[in-house]
C-alpha cells in the first residue's frame, strides 16, 4: 500500500486514539505524545526523533509565545478572586437585573455576570468557583432545576466573550494576533454579529427549557456528592463594585485603545498590579495569592503545549501533506475549509486553544498564502475553535459538571445546544458575511 495512504490512515487513527482515551479519563499530557508516536509509526518515522524534534518544537514554540500570557492571566484572575472584587461584581449584577423569583431573569442575569467577568479578563476557572456558590442560592430561591445552571454558565462564560466579542483578552482571541499580526479588535462586525446570534438563540432556548421543566414539574433539588462547591453563606464585607471593576477597565483600555495600546502581557500585568495595589488591605497573604496564581498557570499551558506538539509531529508526516492539500483544494471558499479544519481539531482535542494552536502552527500560513484576509481568518478561526471544543471529553466541561454536582446525562444537552449549536449557527451566518466584507 502507498505510504501516503498508510500515513493518512495513521493520522486518523491517532485522532481517534485521542478521543477514546480522553473519554476514558486519560490526561492530554499523556495522550498527546502517545498519539504522536502512533502517527510516526504509520509514517515510518523515527519515534525518538519525532518526539524530540517536531513534537517538542511545537511544545516549546507554543510555550514561548503564550506562557507569559497565561501567567499574567491567571495572576490577574487570582488577585480579582482573593480580593473579593470578582464576587462583588457578580453580586451587584445579580441585584441589579436578577432575582425576584423570575426564573428567566435569574438565568440571564447569571449569564451576564459570567460575561462581564470573562470579558474583563478573569479566567474561566476563577469564574467557575466565584459564581457557583452564588448560583446555588439563586437557583434555590427561584426554584429552578439545577441542571439549567450549565446552560446559563456556558452561555455566559464560554461562548461570546471567549471568541466573538472584539477586544476580549481571553486567550482564544489573543492567540491569532501572534500569528496573523492582527489585534484583539479584529473583524469587529463579524464578532458582534456572531455574538448577537448566540444571544438570541440562547434566550429562546432558555425560554424553551423553562417551559419544559414547568410542564414536567421539575423543581430545584440541591446537588449531592463529593467535591461539589457549597451554597454561598458568606456575609463578609466586599469591596465597592465600582472600585472592583477598575482593574478590568485597566486591562481592556490598555489592550484596545489605539493611542495607548499595549501587548496583552502588559495589559493583564497592569491589571493584576492595579488590583493588588487598590485592594492591598484585603489580601490575608498576598504572597500566597501570587504563588497560587502562578501555579494555576501550569496545567492550562502544558495541556495546550501538548496538543500543539502533537499537531506539529503530525504535520511532518506524508499523510498531513495529503490532508492539507485536500483541504486547500476543496471546491469552496478557503475560509470555509479553514473553519471546518479548526472545528475538527478543536473537537478532537477537546480544547479550543489546543485545536486552534495546531491550526495556527500548521495550516494558517498555507491559507494566508491563498490571500485570505488576516482579520477574517482571525475571527473565523477563533469562533470555530470555540464551537466543537465543548465535546463530552472537554476538560472544562468535565470540571464544571463535577464541581456543580451534575452529569453528562442530565446537563450536557445544554452545552450541546447553548454552545455548540448556537456557535455553529453563528458561523453559518458570519462566514458568508465575512466573505462579502473581506
Amino acid at each position: 500500500m502507498d505510504l501516503n495512504i498508510i500515513s493518512t490512515i495513521g493520522i486518523f487513527l491517532s485522532l481517534a486514539f485521542i478521543i477514546v482515551l480522553a473519554l476514558r479519563g486519560w490526561h492530554i499530557i499523556v495522550i498527546a505524545p502517545l498519539a504522536a508516536i502512533l502517527a510516526a509509526l504509520f509514517s515510518n518515522l523515527n519515534i525518538l526523533q519525532t518526539l524530540t524534534g517536531p513534537y517538542m518544537k511545537g511544545f516549546v514554540n507554543y510555550a514561548g509565545k503564550f506562557y507569559l500570557i497565561f501567567l499574567m492571566g491567571t495572576l490577574f484572575g487570582k488577585f480579582m478572586e482573593d480580593s473579593g472584587a470578582a464576587r462583588s461584581i457578580a453580586t451587584a449584577i445579580i441585584k441589579l437585573i436578577g432575582g425576584g423569583g423570575n426564573q428567566l431573569r435569574v438565568l440571564l442575569a447569571f449569564s451576564v455576570v459570567c460575561m462581564v467577568l470573562t470579558y474583563g479578563g478573569v479566567s474561566l476557572f476563577v469564574v467557575i468557583f466565584t459564581v457557583l456558590p452564588i448560583a446555588r442560592s439563586l437557583w434555590k430561591e427561584a426554584n429552578i432545576p439545577w441542571h439549567l445552571f450549565m446552560l446559563s454558565f456556558v452561555f455566559g462564560a464560554a461562548s461570546i466573550t471567549m471568541t466573538m466579542l472584539p477586544g476580549s483578552p481571553q486567550i482564544q482571541n489573543i492567540m491569532p494576533t501572534k500569528y496573523l499580526h492582527t489585534t484583539a479588535m479584529a473583524a469587529p462586525l463579524l464578532g458582534l454579529m456572531g455574538a448577537a446570534v448566540v444571544i438570541v438563540f440562547n434566550v429562546l432556548y432558555m425560554k424553551y427549557c423553562l417551559k419544559k421543566v414547568k410542564e414536567k414539574g421539575e423543581v430545584y433539588v440541591a446537588p449531592t456528592g463529593v467535591g461539589i462547591v457549597a451554597e454561598s453563606t458568606e456575609t463578609k464585607d466586599m469591596p465597592n463594585v465600582w472600585l472592583s471593576i477598575l482593574p478590568m477597565v485597566v486591562v481592556l483600555v490598555l489592550l484596545n485603545v489605539p493611542v495607548i495600546r499595549q501587548d496583552i502581557i502588559y495589559s493583564l500585568g497592569a491589571g493584576a498590579l492595579f488590583c493588588a495595589i487598590i485592594f492591598w488591605h484585603r489580601y490575608t497573604n498576598i504572597l500566597d495569592t501570587l504563588n497560587k496564581g502562578a501555579v494555576n498557570t501550569v496545567i492550562p499551558i502544558v495541556n495546550t503545549c501538548a496538543d500543539v506538539g502533537y499537531g506539529m509531529a503530525v504535520s511532518t508526516t506524508a499523510g498531513f501533506s495529503v490532508v492539507s492539500a485536500w483541504l486547500l483544494t476543496l471546491p469552496m471558499n478557503p475560509i470555509i475549509s479553514l473553519s471546518v479544519a479548526t472545528n475538527i481539531m478543536a473537537g478532537i482535542t477537546g480544547s479550543a486553544s489546543g485545536g486552534m494552536g495546531i491550526i495556527l502552527e500548521t495550516l494558517v500560513p498555507k491559507y494566508l498564502a491563498l490571500g485570505i484576509n488576516p482579520e477574517l481568518a482571525h475571527r473565523i478561526v477563533a469562533m470555530s475553535s470555540g464551537c466543537f471544543d465543548a465535546m463530552p471529553h472537554n476538560g472544562v466541561v468535565i470540571t464544571i459538571l463535577a464541581v456543580a454536582g451534575l452529569t453528562h446525562v442530565n446537563a450536557y444537552k445544554h452545552v450541546f445546544w447553548g454552545h455548540i449549536v448556537a456557535t455553529l449557527l453563528a458561523l453559518v451566518i458570519c462566514i458568508p458575511l465575512g466573505i462579502l466584507i473581506y
